[in-house]
């Protein structure tokens, strides 16, 4: 295979883990704090990276790649996770998808602005219709614009301005320090404001009952969907285009919805049918350029 579509699969997989982690955080969060969570998924994740760095003997860069790499985590996990976890709390679920489904518009202007990728017709198509399949997916209609949730609407915002910028910069750092090694150096970025946030909701507000099914959950959110599924989507971002990278990322209300129909009895419609087309159809426009 080459290496888009290396690239393409990579996005599509780590999206789609993030997707059917969706059904799995919603039972944990009911034991385990949003930040807390958190907390435990960058220390997984860094853990099994740390495992995998060291059997592979990587881990070779200087102090100034450690501490840009850093700092591009501390936006990724420290900063943005932080702002979808605000707004999901003071917003509502349906507002957090259509908000975080700008992201891949938000990544082709940062790409423009940092990388200098041009905009062009064909992905600028590309774009449209695949938003206007999450459109679809996601139906707009349920969202909610009351000003009791301001301050959730723009976290949200926040949060999807700063995921766009921190997988352009993943493609920037990368292009002197190898994937696995950005991957491990980014999660420690995000540890600081997740502890911060960690201990405050501890003291106020405790953890739940841990059952085996709890912590479960948690390996496999930690493991899978943060050192595997962050390993992909830094892949793809290495690999490809930004612009074309970040297209993948709307595999995850697709999957998202298909796993809540199976596990928690959520309904597909056929405008999601429809939605799931236009994706495919905007990802294959971007990719034929």
């Amino acid at each position: 295979m080459n290496k888009t579509t290396i690239g393409i699969i990579s996005g599509l997989a780590a999206t789609s883990i993030w997707g059917a982690m969706y059904v799995v955080s919603k039972a944990v969060m009911t034991v385990i704090p949003p930040f807390s969570l958190l907390t435990s998924r960058l220390t997984l994740g860094f853990v099994t990276l740390l495992i995998v760095a060291f059997l592979q003997k990587k881990l070779s860069l200087n102090k100034t790649q450690f501490w840009n790499i850093f700092w591009v985590g501390f936006i990724g996990y420290g900063i943005s996770l932080g702002f979808q976890f605000v707004g999901t709390d003071l917003s509502t679920a349906a507002n957090g998808s259509l908000v975080t489904s700008a992201t891949p518009a938000f990544v082709l202007i940062f790409a423009s602005i940092i990388l200098g990728e041009k905009i062009t017709k064909r992905r600028f198509l590309a774009l449209f219709i695949a938003s206007l399949g999450v459109l679809a997916v996601i139906d707009p209609r349920s969202a909610q614009l009351d000003s009791s949730l301001f301050w959730g609407n723009v976290s949200l915002v926040a949060a999807a301005l700063t995921w766009a910028l921190y997988s352009v910069l993943v493609r920037k750092v990368t292009r002197g320090v190898d994937v696995l090694t950005v991957s491990l150096i980014a999660f420690l970025g995000g540890m600081p404001t997740s502890i911060a946030a960690s201990a405050y909701e501890i003291s106020t507000q405790g953890i739940g009952e841990i059952t085996f099914g709890v912590i479960a959950g948690v390996l496999f959110i930690g493991i899978i969907a943060t050192a595997l599924a962050m390993y992909l989507w830094n892949t793809a971002f290495a690999l490809l285009d930004a612009s074309l990278a970040s297209l993948t990322f709307f595999a995850q209300p697709v999957v998202g919805t298909i796993l809540g129909a199976i596990f928690l009895g959520e309904l597909i419609t056929p405008l999601f049918l429809f939605g799931g087309l236009l994706i495919g159809i905007g990802l294959v426009i971007a990719s034929r350029e």
